[in-house]
This record gives structure tokens, C-alpha cells and sequence, in this order.
């Protein structure tokens, strides 16, 4: 498993400098969400789908500053999780039948694991945001009376 960890520490090393900059940052939550997307139907995916896109959509509001009541450690690894799923030269190449994304789910599954508690925070919080949001929409119109003939 050591090139798993040299793959690991390299997307942590690029995770640390896309954090400094949110365009690089809204580029790989994009990559994200399409290759997300793409492999959620996928056998190795589907137990993990729905905190992954969780993840993602965690990472997107911690970079446009709507969500920022997470530990720096958590986004570093959330960003480094997503950095090495995109990654297709990995431990083990994403290309290879049955085997290629066995150590991304390995990676995100162990990253999912340590900042569950981080994760649960934020879907609470986008869920009452949603809730606000909706209570407190308003609709402008215009009303034309109508006259009975």
C-alpha cells in the first residue's frame, strides 16, 4: 500500500494549494459531480453515492463562503478525498476492469468514516437552509381584477 500512500500525499499536496484558490477549487467540484454522477450507479459506488455527493456539496459551499463551520483539517481532507477520486493514476489505475476504483472508494470510505461528524453538521445545516429558504420566498405579481359581465 505504500503507492497508495504517495498517491494519497500527492492529492493532499494539491488539495492544500486548490484550497487557496476557489476557481481551481469550483473546477474539481465540478470534475466531481460529473465523474459522482457517472459511477453512482456503479456496484463499488453505490453504498457510498449519496455521502460522496454529500462531500461535494459540502466542499462547493465551504469555497463560495455560504458554509464555513468546518474544521480546516476536514475541507483538507474532504478536498483531498475528492483530488484523489479524480485522480486516474491512483494506487491503482481507474481504468482497470473491477479494480480500478476499489481504492477510491477505500480512501473516500476512510474519509467519509473520519469526518462523518463534520459531514452530518453540514447536511443539518443545508437542511434547515432549504427549510428557510422555502418559508421565506416571496412571490411578486401582478393581479389584474376581473369583472363579472
Amino acid at each position: 500500500m505504500k503507492n497508495g500512500s504517495k498517491a494519497f500525499e500527492r492529492a493532499k499536496q494539491r488539495a492544500e494549494n486548490i484550497i487557496r484558490d476557489p476557481e481551481k477549487a469550483r473546477k474539481i467540484i465540478d470534475s466531481a459531480t460529473s465523474k459522482a454522477s457517472a459511477v453512482a450507479s456503479s456496484s463499488q459506488f453505490q453504498e457510498i453515492a449519496g455521502k460522496l455527493q454529500a462531500l461535494i456539496r459540502m466542499i462547493r459551499a465551504w469555497v463560495n463562503k455560504d458554509y464555513r463551520e468546518i474544521p480546516w483539517q476536514t475541507i483538507v481532507l474532504a478536498i483531498t478525498a475528492v483530488v484523489y477520486f479524480l485522480t486516474p493514476f491512483d494506487a491503482i489505475f481507474d481504468f482497470i476492469p473491477l479494480l480500478g476504483f476499489a481504492d477510491d472508494v477505500a480512501i473516500l470510505t476512510a474519509v467519509l468514516s473520519s469526518i462523518n461528524h463534520d459531514l452530518e453538521q453540514f447536511m443539518t445545516w443545508e437542511q434547515k437552509a432549504g427549510t428557510e429558504h422555502v418559508e421565506t420566498q416571496s412571490v411578486e405579481a401582478d393581479f389584474e381584477e376581473v369583472k363579472p359581465d
